[in-house]
């Protein structure tokens, strides 16, 4: 690849670092897509081994690129993102993709086409520890920042793409009763 063009790429999903999400970090600012983008991949590579039959360097790079459309679109919370949202920020990922050197382009494309379609285990993987760190990240931050429909999401959220794998499942159990430890503290201090 030559240098403007990799540079130009990296100008585009530098823009990652800047766009916030909707949850807060545990010190309280906006966490960062970039930040969410970095923590999704480090959790797909501590699970290697719970996934063996699972090819986790693509994990790791879908989880890296899935929400490089939010450099165009910015980031819209799970609960107000619409379909038409979705199109969008697909729309404008295809078209920046398509600008891409061949090698580079087939491999994102590839890999959108795969995680949209939501077949392969590895896209399986990738979607359910994209909702189980968004999960995370609200449990970690200061549960004043919780918006009402927020106490119920915790657990709804991710419940169903985690199905496949009896190791997510335990997961998300878990992540839920940190989740009920986290309400029940706050309802006893306002008692």
């Amino acid at each position: 690849m030559d240098y403007k063009d990799f540079l130009s790429i990296l100008s585009v999903a530098e823009k990652l670092k800047c766009n916030t999400r909707h949850s807060d970090t545990s010190s309280g600012r906006r966490e960062s897509v970039a930040e969410h983008s970095w923590r999704l991949a480090l959790m797909a590579m501590l699970l290697e081994d719970e996934f063996s039959d699972v090819n986790i360097s693509k994990v790791i790079k879908m989880c890296l690129i899935h929400d490089l459309g939010e450099a165009f679109t910015g980031d819209i919370s799970a609960f107000d993102k619409t379909d038409a949202d979705s199109a969008k920020e697909e729309e404008q990922y295809e078209t920046w993709v398509s600008t891409f050197p061949e090698f580079q382009k087939m491999e994102f494309q590839t890999l959108l086409k795969e995680m949209l379609e939501l077949e392969t285990k590895e896209a399986k993987l990738y979607n359910a520890l994209d909702k189980m760190e968004a999960v995370i990240q609200h449990n970690e931050t200061d549960i004043r920042s919780w918006i009402p429909l927020e106490y119920e999401l915790q657990f709804t959220y991710g419940e169903e793409e985690v199905k496949f794998s009896e190791y997510l499942i335990g997961l998300k159990k878990y992540i839920d009763a940190w989740t009920q430890k986290k309400i029940a503290e706050e309802k006893s201090k306002k008692e």
